[in-house]
């Protein structure tokens, strides 16, 4: 699924660090407050999360990495939260253009491709072109000013959907560590936004992966190629009988998460804070 609207709204750091027990995600210098050490914060498995996208934000829930959107967080919000104690993973989308975004002038209308079905004002983009990565490193320079320590790219599998170019799961990979590999180069960790398929070429490049629904759609055994490295993985569940704990179907699920070691929510479709059930 695409939650890329939702009316929200150096060099790739050597890979096999990451590769071997999840970059050290337990060490303290990995773990210091941005700008104050030279490695770069990932975080741990057992770190709970936080998401939400739209709406004031709770500040109040008890996560230690919090997940908005990077473009309606304020710094001084980012700064709030870092003096709580929370670490701050920042949404964009990396493989669509939002019409309602203060850079979406910055695409080329040769670089804008089909509408995504049921998202208005939001266009797939060609993530070969240079044009459409520049204004993807200006929106990582943008996550470093405001002092995010980590990114949530969104729509990072345009290949398996009519976007209008020759979009092919090659193009796609070199895309998705295009984008891993210019976070670290800014000193920010990156999570791998669903793309299932790709899972396995792709954990090397990334710190952290976040999914939708992966239960609903029996998916989530796939994310053992991160949680065997000890790479967090962070998942929403939307389901009407996961919110209402029809016939117990919430602490079913709650309880294959947690054997499965990933951190699990159940959470509106809007991600606006409305409720938050969470599965640690």
């Amino acid at each position: 699924m695409q939650r890329a609207t939702l009316r929200l709204a150096a060099v790739l750091l050597s890979v096999s660090i990451w590769a071997c027990g999840g970059g050290g995600s337990d060490d303290a210098a990995a773990r210091s407050p941005t700008g104050t050490s030279g490695a770069r914060w990932v975080p741990a498995i057992t770190d709970t999360w936080h998401w939400q996208l739209q709406g004031p934000l709770d500040t109040r829930v008890q996560a230690t990495v919090y997940d908005v959107d990077l473009f309606d967080t304020s710094a001084a919000l980012i700064a709030q939260l870092h003096a709580q104690g929370r670490r701050v993973v920042c949404y964009f989308s990396a493989g669509t253009a939002e019409e309602w975004r203060a850079d979406f002038r910055q695409f080329a209308p040769q670089h804008l491709g089909r509408p995504l079905a049921d998202w208005p004002g939001e266009r797939w983009t060609d993530t070969r072109a240079d044009g459409v990565r520049q204004v993807l490193q200006a929106r990582l320079d943008l996550a470093v000013t405001k002092g995010c320590d980590g990114v949530e790219p969104d729509n990072m599998d345009a290949y398996r959907h009519p976007s209008g170019f020759a979009l092919t799961a090659d193009t796609q990979l070199t895309f998705n560590r295009f984008v891993a590999a210019q976070a670290h180069a800014r000193g920010l960790a990156v999570g791998l936004k669903n793309d299932v398929e790709q899972l396995v070429a792709l954990e090397p490049s990334f710190d952290f992966a976040v999914n939708e629904q992966c239960f609903h759609f029996n998916e989530c055994s796939a994310y053992a190629v991160f949680t065997r490295r000890n790479k967090a993985v962070f998942n929403a569940e939307y389901a009407e009988a996961y919110r209402t704990n029809a016939r117990g179907a919430r602490d079913e699920l709650c309880a294959v998460a947690r054997r499965l070691r990933i951190r699990t929510l159940v959470l509106p479709v809007a991600l606006d804070g409305s409720f938050r059930h969470a599965c640690d």
